[in-house]
């Protein structure tokens, strides 16, 4: 119950945010103890696929319960992609052939029951939000007309390896709406997520008219009161068989926990808020959640 299809579980293992340093073992012990469904651990760099399957490894690896243990393993799932940060985009013909090999090695590997072969590329897209002191040092100065085409480039040639491999996109889109729809109807591939959703209505109703899949974190519990309706009519708006929930961990942990270190674990928050805006049960919502994960990915259950 209550999957989450977004987070990085090695970055929220090591990463303290001076209250106190998460666990993997209990993170994924939780996840099982609640009968988790689905959990996807997300690619950002050419690089890091096979050193998440390892951080996953051993976390498993020291968990007490073996029967536990063995849940885990079936509902933990990978991406890889590359996220568009300005060294990437400039190295890109480069970090593309890195990430084809990860993706090889991965495939080819029979160590265990762990699901190593990808089931999505991503995430990656496009951000334009301009905040240098921020986690993704984000400069509009770096961003020459240069660095704009590369960012492009280096998006459209993971959603054209995407179509290549039949797989779904995980789509990272900050600030940056007008240049994402260009990007995909270039590569005519409409299948996957827009992750961490953050525009309004209009926008998604041209993503749905594609035919992705929306994604919510916990950032929507962060709604101010004056803009609470046009949230509401967002939420209530997704097609039943469109909506997936996330946690994006270690980041925008939801409220109650806003400012804390999220986990996937807390991702039930989002389910009981957005469950609440369309009417329905928080169990109810996870099981329309869990269904429309199966259509994407192609799981077999």
């Amino acid at each position: 119950m209550f999957s989450d299809t977004h987070f990085h579980f090695e970055h929220t293992t090591i990463r303290d945010n001076k209250e106190h340093t998460v666990s993997g073992p209990d993170i994924l012990n939780q996840m099982a103890q609640r009968k988790c469904f689905f959990g996807l651990d997300i690619g950002t760099e050419a690089d890091d696929l096979l050193k998440r399957q390892q951080c996953i490894d051993n976390a498993i690896a020291q968990m007490h319960d073996s029967w536990m243990a063995d849940r885990v393993r079936k509902f933990i799932y990978f991406s890889a992609g590359i996220w568009p940060s300005v060294p990437d985009i400039h190295n890109r013909n480069e970090r593309m052939a890195v990430l084809k090999e990860q993706i090889k090695l991965a495939g080819e590997s029979d160590t265990d029951t762990l699901n190593r072969k990808i089931i999505a590329i991503g995430e990656c897209g496009l951000d334009h939000h301009w905040n240098p002191s921020g986690v993704d040092g984000r400069c509009e100065s770096d961003f020459d007309e240069k660095t704009y085409r590369g960012e492009r480039e280096l998006f459209q040639m993971q959603l054209e390896y995407a179509k290549e491999l039949n797989l779904p996109v995980i789509i990272h889109s900050r600030d940056a709406f007008e240049d994402t729809l260009d990007c995909i109807k270039n590569c005519n591939y409409n299948n996957g997520i827009i992750h961490c959703y953050s525009y309004g209505l209009q926008e998604a109703k041209e993503f749905l008219n594609l035919g992705w899949y929306i994604s919510f974190s916990g950032s929507v519990t962060y709604t101010k009161k004056k803009k609470m309706p046009e949230m509401e009519e967002l939420l209530k708006y997704i097609p039943e068989d469109r909506i997936l929930l996330e946690t994006d961990s270690p980041y925008l942990a939801p409220v109650p926990l806003r400012g804390t270190l999220n986990t996937p674990v807390n991702v039930v928050h989002t389910y009981e808020f957005i469950s609440k805006i369309r009417g329905v049960t928080s169990e109810s919502l996870s099981e329309t959640v869990d269904k429309n994960i199966v259509r994407l990915f192609n799981l077999t259950v």
